[in-house]
């Protein structure tokens, strides 16, 4: 199992920053295109990655932005032709939702997941060391409610949802000093145009949410 979570470990999908921004600025403008004319998306532009450190907390004030310090609120506007340093966002409540989970909580319910037979939308691989998984538009003013149904608290989870009003950065964007958002799992026609209800994979991602929290509290002489 460990070698089998292993080979999903995101490391591979890295990129240098400079590699990543020349692929932006080939790419950025097609993707929005892509999103738009064939799925359906809607899709808005936001500022530049710039460089440096990316921002300890968004100006928007959410704790686990997904577009971390590329939507000033004068900045959004909608997606036509992107400029070269553009960043490509997906707003979020429209056409699905998004579950935000940590990278390795997420790897791990995404093979048992798979292994159940489970039908899984598209994943996005964020460098903030988080999966997003792309769910039914409506899941986060219902994400207490279904959790709590499930037996979960969700105060006690490192497990947030994107819902109306939010936003998470699209592939090819660079946020700022990590990196390129990637997907783990694409869009396809079969899952783009009709996420799957969070009540599907929910159980599952709170389940890994819950065990990576024990093993990160556990003393290190209890976990070794």
């Amino acid at each position: 199992m460990d070698n089998l979570f292993g080979e999903l470990r995101l490391g591979h999908l890295r990129l240098t920053q400079l590699g990543a921004r020349r692929r932006t600025r080939v790419t950025a403008s097609r993707a929005a295109a892509e999103y738009t004319g064939r799925w359906g998306w809607a899709v808005a532009v936001g500022g530049p990655a710039g460089s440096g450190s990316a921002p300890a907390r968004c100006q928007c004030g959410t704790p686990r932005c997904g577009a971390p310090g590329l939507h000033p609120g004068s900045g959004r506007r909608p997606a036509g032709r992107p400029d070269a340093d553009d960043s490509v966002l997906f707003p979020t409540g429209r056409a699905f939702d998004v579950l935000d989970v940590p990278e390795q909580a997420g790897l791990q319910a995404l093979v048992r997941l798979e292994r159940m037979g489970t039908q899984i939308g598209p994943v996005l691989a964020a460098p903030t060391g988080r999966l997003q998984f792309l769910v039914a538009a409506g899941t986060a003013r219902r994400l207490p409610d279904l959790l709590y149904r499930m037996g979960w608290d969700d105060a006690a989870l490192d497990l947030t949802c994107h819902g109306e009003g939010g936003y998470v950065a699209a592939p090819p964007t660079v946020l700022r000093g990590l990196g390129p958002v990637r997907w783990l799992r694409r869009p396809t026609r079969d899952n783009a145009g009709c996420p799957p209800e969070a009540r599907l994979l929910l159980g599952t991602l709170a389940y890994a949410c819950h065990r990576s929290r024990e093993r990160t509290a556990e003393p290190a002489w209890l976990a070794s």
